[in-house]
């Protein structure tokens, strides 16, 4: 696990860290409530040089921002109804998908079905935040 403190004008630092633009794929983003995970996925969308406005997809489930760049929001959704509707079957698709509220339920799915993702824990630190990476 690798651990950054950073205020949040050095968010690019937390995007090479995850060497982003050479490796597509699932991110959870795990944090309390206003920690900064649509902030992160702001700055992880502006690193892969696409210009869309990120907002949080709270109430939507999901935003596509084109160039295979897809921001989901779980917060108090059914896991397993998600997996119903086909929540794996989006993960799959090439690109790079930000997942927040992306826990430990389903970091464990990830894993039984083989399939890789980065964990990012984000933890407020006065008016920082650290930024646990895990692979």
């Amino acid at each position: 696990m690798r651990s950054l403190v950073l205020g949040e004008d050095l968010l690019e630092q937390v995007c090479e860290a995850l060497d982003l633009k050479n490796r597509c794929g699932v991110y959870l983003l795990e944090g309390d409530l206003a920690s900064g995970k649509t902030t992160l996925v702001k700055a992880m969308v502006r690193y892969l040089g696409n210009p869309s406005v990120v907002t949080s997809p709270t109430f939507l489930l999901a935003q596509d921002y084109g160039e295979g760049i897809y921001h989901y929001d779980i917060y108090q959704k059914d896991l397993e109804e998600l997996l119903a509707l086909g929540f794996l079957e989006e993960l799959e698709r090439k690109g790079w998908h930000f997942v927040e509220w992306g826990d430990e339920k389903l970091a464990k799915i990830l894993k039984q079905v083989g399939m890789e993702f980065r964990k990012i824990e984000i933890l407020p630190k006065q008016h920082l935040r650290e930024y646990r990476i895990d692979a």
